[in-house]
């Protein structure tokens, strides 16, 4: 991948990130989330994660976004309310944010191997789909169901507690 792409996918989700917390409307927030999502994903098909590219797209950006927009619809959220901006909380976030990023700086900039390049990857023979379904249909089959039963509970939960009770 070229350094324009990665530079661009990588603003993309910082800015798309940054939507999600600033937007009041949590419908506008989830689909800023999407969008962050998607650059995550394009990110790791250009270091050749092409399964895991896919998967982020199918489970994150499709069925788990689906999902939260399905509760937020079902919840009826409405935009939050303006509130006034507390100045001193925010100079000192912006003071600890800036430290944070020096701090980066300063650590990358005095590591020696920050500025060599990796050796490329070798090859495996086999695909990674047909490796992560053995050890997920084999050793970790048992930790699978659970998740299952997990996310059905947990949609029966969100749905008896969006019920509106007749009057």
């Amino acid at each position: 991948m070229s350094p324009f792409l990665f530079w661009f996918f990588a603003l993309m989700m910082l800015v798309f990130g940054i939507a999600v917390v600033v937007n009041r409307n949590p419908v506008a927030s989830a689909l800023s989330l999407v969008v962050s999502f998607l650059g995550l994903a394009a990110l790791f098909v250009s270091l050749d994660a092409y399964f895991i590219g896919i998967i982020q797209v199918l489970v994150y950006a499709g069925a788990v976004m689906v999902l939260f927009l399905f509760i937020i619809m079902l919840l009826g959220l409405r935009a939050e309310a303006r509130r006034q901006i507390n100045w001193l909380a925010s100079a000192g976030a912006i003071a600890v944010a800036l430290a944070l990023v020096l701090q980066i700086f300063y650590v990358v900039g005095h590591f020696k191997s920050a500025g060599q390049r990796f050796p490329p990857l070798a090859r495996p023979m086999t695909d990674d789909v047909r490796n992560i379904g053995a050890l997920l249909f084999s050793n970790y089959n048992l930790p699978f169901q659970i998740i299952g039963v997990l996310v059905l509970v947990a949609t029966i939960g969100v749905i008896l507690l969006s019920r509106r009770e007749p009057r």
